[in-house]
This record gives structure tokens, sequence and C-alpha cells, in this order.
């Protein structure tokens, strides 16, 4: 239970002050984690290369745009639970648990490879804090739900040019972005040699 003088004075209303701040953490969470992917994204979209530049270009931007919207309704959320959101570029970096997207300027399979790791990631993260809030509030709950939608959308966005025509994928077995990388332009590597 969170310390009486860090609760919210308010909260919504057949919620306990104590839940709207359990809530409200669950949330800032995820709006650390989102507002990380949006910038990925669009670092992402600005450093593209290679032959497949402008399909991946283009795929990136409405990501951005989507992911970004979410990050409002989290953050507006945490403030309707009488919480307060936190948006400061100090604050995200203090708190996250994952290290800074790792590519620079790479090709469009490299930087797809490296998506594939950061959106499984991301969604296993957002599927935990819907499960986390299952029991505590429905509209909390629904709206995380809805943003899972959108990013396993994206994922498979992505994960289509990673995928063989059997279904297999090119970053099967990897664990960090680079790795990921790596393989995916292996594989390409190979698929065109």
């Amino acid at each position: 239970m969170a310390d009486r003088k860090k609760l919210p004075r308010y909260t919504v209303p057949s919620l306990t002050r104590e839940a709207g701040d359990k809530l409200a953490t669950i949330l800032q969470e995820r709006l650390n984690s989102l507002t990380d992917l949006h910038l990925t994204l669009k670092h992402v979209h600005w450093n593209v290369v290679g032959p497949h530049f402008i399909a991946v270009h283009e795929m990136i931007d409405p990501q951005v745009d989507a992911v970004r919207a979410m990050t409002d309704a989290l953050a507006e959320r945490i403030a309707t639970l009488g919480g307060e959101p936190v948006g400061t570029p100090g604050a995200l970096v203090k708190a996250r648990a994952w290290e800074d997207y790792s590519l620079g300027r790479a090709t469009a399979i490299e930087h797809l490879g490296a998506l594939d790791e950061v959106y499984e990631g991301v969604i296993t993260a957002h599927r935990k804090a819907a499960k986390d809030t299952e029991e505590l509030d429905d509209v909390t709950n629904d709206m995380l739900i809805g943003h899972l939608h959108e990013l396993e959308l994206f994922h498979w966005f992505v994960r289509a040019h990673l995928e063989s025509a059997g279904g297999d994928l090119s970053t099967a077995g990897a664990r960090t972005e680079v790795g990921a990388a790596r393989k995916a332009r292996s594989a390409e590597a190979k698929d065109a040699g």
C-alpha cells in the first residue's frame, strides 16, 4: 500500500484512493514505455535507409501518431485517477528498466529486426499491466486492452517484413535489438544471394 502522504487527494467514484494510486503507478510505467516507443519509432523513421526505405519510412509515422495518442490517454487517465502524470525526459530515463534503442542509421530490415524486439518487450509489459488492472478498474483495463490491439497490429506490420513464406521469423531466437537486426540482415542477404 502506498504511503499516505503520496496518496491522491481524490480518485474516481467507487475506487479507493489506494486503488487509484496503484492504477496511476501502473499507468505511469506504461506512459514511460510508450513515450519511449514513440520517440524510438520517430528515430527509426529518420534513420532508416536502403531499398525498402520509403515503405518503412511511411509505415512508421502512423505508428508514431497512434502511440503518441496512447500516451496522451494514459496521462489523462492518471490525472483522472487523481495522480500526477510525469512526462519529462529525465524522469523517463531515470524510471525505465530498459536500455536506449541501439541502432542509428541502418537498413530497413535491420531496424525492423530491432523493432521486433522493442515491440515484444512493450507488448509483454502492456499485457502484464492489463492483467494487473483487470480486477481493479474496468475503464483502465479496457483502455490498456485497446492499446494492445493497436500495438499487436503494429508488431505484425513489422514482423510481416521479417517472415518467410513458410512462417519463420528471421529474428527467431534473438534476445537483443542488435542481435535481431543482425539476424534480419543475414536472412535478407541469404535470400538475395
